[in-house]
């Protein structure tokens, strides 16, 4: 009687585990399987919109037109009645913060001269070259204007989200 209740207690303690290792195994797997979902919606987006990429800081995002949360929630957006693709002013900003896309994160370790490359979507490109990085509040929205000048401007949270990072790039001449 003794041997077949440890065998019952042993048989219990085995249902236990598998239950957790294939509890453990589903759950990693959704994990990755939607890391994979992610990477491939990125890519996509990056196939079929704009990008800008900052080489030097490993920054490559898609622009999406708007800057709403539903956009800015997937890629960087694109300000409504700034610049175009090489001309004037136009301005894009993007979440530094792993809630979203964090396509941004290391846009705080921007330094002047490094290159900043944007694409059509042809993928053409114009490089711009970090000419200013500053720190504004949120409502400082002079930063979007026309400058007379071609450069991209790059809006982000500062790390608390309380101020907001910009940096300017003007268009090098080729």
């Amino acid at each position: 009687m003794k041997n077949k209740a440890r065998t019952k207690k042993q048989w219990a303690l085995f249902l236990a585990g598998m239950i957790a290792v294939i509890t453990g195994v589903s759950i990693l797997s959704f994990l990755g399987i939607r890391k994979l979902y992610r990477e491939y919606q990125k890519q996509k987006l990056m196939r079929e919109n704009p990008v800008v990429e900052i080489a030097g800081l490993n920054i490559k995002a898609p622009i999406l037109e708007g800057t709403d949360n539903g956009v800015l929630s997937r890629a960087a957006g694109h300000f409504p009645g700034t610049g175009d693709f090489g001309k004037g002013n136009y301005c894009i900003a993007g979440h530094s913060s792993t809630i979203y896309k964090e396509y941004f994160n290391n846009l705080k370790n921007v330094r002047i001269g490094m290159t900043v490359t944007l694409y059509d979507k042809d993928k053409k490109s114009c490089d711009y070259t970090v000419a200013e990085v500053k720190i504004v509040e949120p409502d400082e929205t002079w930063v979007l204007g026309d400058f007379g000048d071609t450069r991209i401007t790059i809006i982000t949270c500062t790390d608390d989200g309380s101020q907001r990072l910009v940096v300017v790039g003007l268009l090098q001449q080729s």
